[in-house]
């Protein structure tokens, strides 16, 4: 069997035939260059940069630590990491011209963790400039598009690293999640991704967007990737004041239990009718309910809950997220980091002309209007009362965890819209968002998989929530939703013609 019909496999599949020898780490790395290098994956734009050389380097290790006898969970595995990850000696740019030529000198603790595991990280996937956009069209290296249909968006600002997964370059990835820019990406091309409890993962090495809300976390083919990857990179950094010193579980076993050890019979789903309302998409309502019955069947309870202050997330995620950032993104003056302009003049003139340069126009947007929720004047009536308004949400949660054990609606109100469609509208772009965004202002974890496809053959979101420091709960569940409805795992037409031998 070729290495082509492995990165069409299945996690358990693929971790056998890397054990077995079935297929070396080489091959597969080697495969997984050519499709993310190959005329397919750069038409949609998914990859800023590969790490061929490097990749390699590292196949050739982990074959050697296979022979040896070492089966760890990604050992061998290709991946992919947003180009906001920190890699050593190779370039990250957070798809921005102000960083278009940095070379970090260390690595993200996510990425050392990766390499730790022995994972070959193929490339940097492809983003929203600075993670700033929920299509991936803000990217200063262009938009990238999706494999479902090539006009539309892979949603963002993940949206390289799930591009990256639909066509099955790979079968991991990494993303960041600061209002959703995991899950809406996964929602709209098919996978499975899931951003984890605030504080679960390292954030140290990672272009800050916005603090209190960023999270890394995996980006998959099914839902036992995301626990292996999930597995890899969570716990406490001596490098990180925000990160846990929670107990890990073993995600990947507690995932593959969770149905056969009865938990998802009588597991309490929680459906918000406040995300059943108004400008949600008949299509992708019909198919998350039908999602939800399928569970039902198997023993899960429906439970209508109230999140009262939903109403509010997308006002207040705007003035903290851009709040953080304009704080974040003034060290990018052209002297200390980032592009430098070639303009003659005062140091003020040269601060000026770089950031003028250097940011795209959706992160000028953001830093001003952060800024000016942060000025004299301004802040008791914008931060402020928008940090206590989340305090609001994140006690709506706490309560709503009192009668459900999980949280479950449509991750994103409609599917992948067109490229082109929203740009001259930023709200309704940040309306993409708006049923993601209050689990970052909470921290708690939150996951998509693909509950299936509308009329038009495109992939729907079903997005689960948990309790803190409960993922193991929402790997379990998606993966029990996996086994019943193995057609939710469908290719995208991309990842389709690789299997059937076309060319990269």
């Amino acid at each position: 069997m070729s290495a082509p019909r492995f990165l069409n496999s299945s996690y358990s599949e693929l971790r056998t035939a890397l054990d077995t020898g079935a297929v070396s780490s080489v091959e597969l790395t080697r495969e997984a260059l050519a499709r993310a290098g190959g005329s397919k994956l750069k038409e949609l734009n998914a990859y800023i940069s590969l790490c061929d050389a490097e990749a390699l380097r590292a196949a050739e290790a982990a074959d050697q630590r296979l022979k040896a006898g070492d089966r760890g969970a990604l050992l061998g595995m290709p991946i992919a990491v947003k180009d906001l990850i920190l890699t050593q000696g190779h370039r990250t740019t957070a798809a921005s011209k102000m960083l278009s030529n940095f070379v970090p000198p260390y690595d993200a603790t996510v990425t050392a963790r990766l390499k730790k595991s022995g994972a070959t990280i193929i490339g940097k996937a492809n983003l929203d400039e600075f993670a700033m956009g929920s299509s991936n069209e803000t990217s200063f290296f262009g938009p990238s598009r999706n494999p479902w249909d090539a006009t539309r968006v892979p949603g963002g600002s993940s949206g390289g690293s799930a591009v990256a997964v639909a066509t099955r370059s790979v079968t991991l990835s990494l993303g960041t999640d600061t209002g959703g820019s995991i899950r809406q990406p996964c929602a709209l091309t098919g996978i499975t991704g899931i951003k984890p409890t605030y504080g679960r993962v390292s954030r140290y090495g990672v272009v800050a967007f916005a603090s209190s809300l960023d999270q890394v976390g995996p980006m998959c083919a099914d839902a036992l990737s995301c626990a292996a990857v999930l597995s890899a990179i969570s716990g406490f950094d001596v490098h990180d004041a925000t990160s846990s010193r929670e107990a890990l579980p073993d995600f990947v076993s507690e995932a593959r239990g969770f149905r056969s050890s009865g938990q998802l019979k009588g597991l309490r789903i929680g459906l918000p009718k406040e995300y059943f309302g108004e400008g949600l998409s008949s299509e992708v309502e019909r198919v998350v309910r039908d999602s939800l019955k399928t569970l039902e069947s198997e023993g899960a309870r429906l439970v209508e809950i109230d999140l009262p202050h939903t109403r509010f997330a997308l006002p207040v995620y705007y003035l903290i997220c851009t709040s953080e950032a304009s704080s974040n993104l003034a060290r990018y003056d052209g002297i200390h980091y980032g592009h430098r302009s070639e303009a003659k003049g005062t140091l003020e003139e040269l601060y000026s002309s770089s950031r003028a340069e250097g940011f795209g126009e959706e992160v000028k947007r953001r830093i001003l209007l952060g800024t000016y929720a942060l000025s004299s004047g301004y802040y008791e009536a914008y931060y402020r009362k928008a940090s206590q308004v989340r305090a609001l949400i994140r006690r709506d949660f706490e309560r709503a965890f009192e009668k459900c054990d999980v949280i479950a609606g449509p991750t994103s109100p409609t599917t992948a819209f067109k490229i082109g469609e929203k740009t001259s509208d930023p709200l309704s772009m940040y309306l993409a968002d708006v049923y993601t965004l209050s689990a970052n202002l909470a921290g708690i974890p939150g996951l998509s998989m693909n509950a299936g496809f509308d009329v038009a053959g495109l992939p729907v979101g079903l997005q689960m929530m948990a309790p803190w420091w409960q993922e193991s709960r929402l790997l379990g569940a998606a993966h029990a939703y996996q086994e019943l409805r193995p057609e939710s795992l469908k290719l995208s037409p991309v990842a389709e013609s690789f299997s059937a031998g076309g060319a990269a």
